[in-house]
């Protein structure tokens, strides 16, 4: 299934290699998938972190948010240890310490897995649905099966008072149509 291949919008950003030799492209595409696997094989990766890459001539690029400082070293290292992983870039952003900023996190997140569209994701054990809050402003990332809960998401996020909320959710089908057009 697409969502065990996508980790937060991480094959969203595929990447940026200049299209050459299909086995360059396969090749690389291989290695994000071995990335999204490590990070959703990381034990203290959850909801509230969100993490993306990029490759280009096997230097992967790591950007996003994550809950604490020693998630963004982790992450780091057990991504340059997968082959074919020449280098990496480290530009994962560490969430400042806000206890309002957890609360908020915590009120969406019940409101969303508790919520009987999403039970099936909340019986996951890397549910698709992130939750990035940072001064206040949420960030969904992540994948959803239709538009339908793409919105009812950003709505049961939006009722706890929060100063913005984005909705980066994207559907399989958005997913599937990225994946198209880097395969071909």
């Amino acid at each position: 299934m697409l969502k065990k291949l996508v980790l937060g919008a991480l094959a969203l950003t595929l990447f940026t290699a200049p299209a050459s030799a299909e086995t360059g492209e396969r090749k690389n595409l291989q290695i994000l998938n071995d990335v999204a696997a490590q990070v959703q094989r990381y034990t203290r990766f959850t909801i509230f972190d969100d993490v993306n890459a990029s490759i280009e001539n096997g230097m992967v690029t790591l950007t996003g948010r994550v809950t604490m400082p020693f998630k963004k070293d982790d992450i780091a290292a057990r991504v340059a240890r997968i082959d074919g992983v020449a280098g990496v870039q480290n530009d994962i952003g560490v969430l400042p310490v806000s206890p309002f900023d957890d609360e908020l996190r915590y009120r969406i997140a019940r409101a969303i897995y508790s919520n009987a569209s999403f039970w099936h994701y909340a019986a996951m054990a890397n549910p698709p649905i992130h939750i990035v809050v940072e001064n206040g402003r949420v960030t969904l990332t992540g994948v959803v099966n239709s538009n339908v809960e793409r919105m009812l998401a950003r709505s049961l996020a939006t009722t706890f008072g929060a100063f913005s909320v984005k909705n980066d959710l994207k559907t399989d089908a958005e997913v599937k149509g990225l994946l198209e057009t880097v395969s071909n």
